[in-house]
């Protein structure tokens, strides 16, 4: 047995790969596998018992993660004979030759740190980023995953959440205020427009209604004398954050078939034209 271990497979001068430094490697590597798996079991009920919401538990597990693979990756070369005090002397000239070339890179690895550390971005927020609404699927190191509403996943590189304005719908709390305007012809009946629209709001089941949040209840602004309507706006909170605009296009068909029951008329925009006659040009 001692024999097999010992066997170089390659050497080079000083250094030398022998079978058993390889075995004590790949123990080494399975070790770290089965430690993380338990890590992340313990990380797990630990905080469904503080009740930390699950975009956080991943980001800490996350930075858990990477660290304990760095510490594993220096062990495993030292144990390959490679000490890495020496390898880092050796190649100081082409590591800063890599960072000018690989400044963007580095900039994405800090800002995944920040972002784990932080929490400003976790999974399965809803984010808008450059008018593009999408759904955190994956916070790495270097690049996030955002599922967007057409069902694309776009890879993000993580400086953009660090330098670009970003507006997470779902950062404070699971629901989320959006409105719906609405205008109608001048001489309507306001209250009714009024009750039309709280009714319509309140048979949508994706909305949150007053018997769930008290202060999370459906109400309607009347915002304006526009130039051909009366203009109204239709405020909700929902949950749904991602598939908003359905519930907008629900409201919508609901809106317009009780406005037609109700003979109440949404305008289209008009013009009065005078012309006069008998001038002189």
């Amino acid at each position: 047995m001692n024999e097999i271990l010992n066997y170089t497979i390659f050497s080079n001068g000083e250094y030398s790969f022998t079978i058993g430094r390889i075995v004590s490697v790949l123990l080494l590597l399975l070790f770290v596998r089965v430690i993380l798996y338990a890590i992340r079991n313990f990380l797990l009920r630990f905080f469904i018992q503080k009740r930390v919401d699950a975009g956080r538990r991943d980001a800490i597990y996350l930075l858990i993660k990477y660290f304990v693979w760095t510490i594993t990756f220096v062990v495993a070369l030292e144990m390959l004979g490679i000490h890495v005090t020496i390898l880092i002397a050796g190649s100081a000239a082409l590591l800063v030759g890599l960072g000018l070339g690989l400044q963007q890179i580095f900039q994405d690895l800090v800002s995944g740190i920040f972002i784990l550390i932080e929490g400003t971005i976790k999974i399965n927020d809803v984010i808008e980023l450059d008018g593009m609404v999408g759904k955190i699927l994956s916070v790495n190191l270097r690049t996030s995953k955002v599922l967007t509403r057409d069902g694309i996943i776009i890879i993000v590189p993580n400086h953009k959440f660090i330098i670009e304005n970003i507006t997470n719908w779902s950062h404070n709390s699971e629901s989320t205020r959006f409105k719906v305007d609405v205008g109608v012809a001048y001489g309507s009946d306001v209250q009714k427009v009024k009750e039309i629209l709280l009714k319509c709001a309140n048979s949508e089941p994706k909305i949150i209604l007053e018997k769930d949040e008290p202060t999370h209840t459906p109400f309607v602004r009347f915002i304006d004398f526009g130039d051909s309507a009366l203009q109204f706006e239709l405020f909700f909170w929902t949950t749904n954050i991602f598939h908003v605009e359905h519930i907008k296009s629900d409201l919508r068909f609901a809106i317009d078939t009780e406005f037609r029951q109700q003979g109440i008329t949404i305008p289209f925009p008009q013009r009065d034209i005078h012309i006069k006659s008998g001038g002189t040009i």
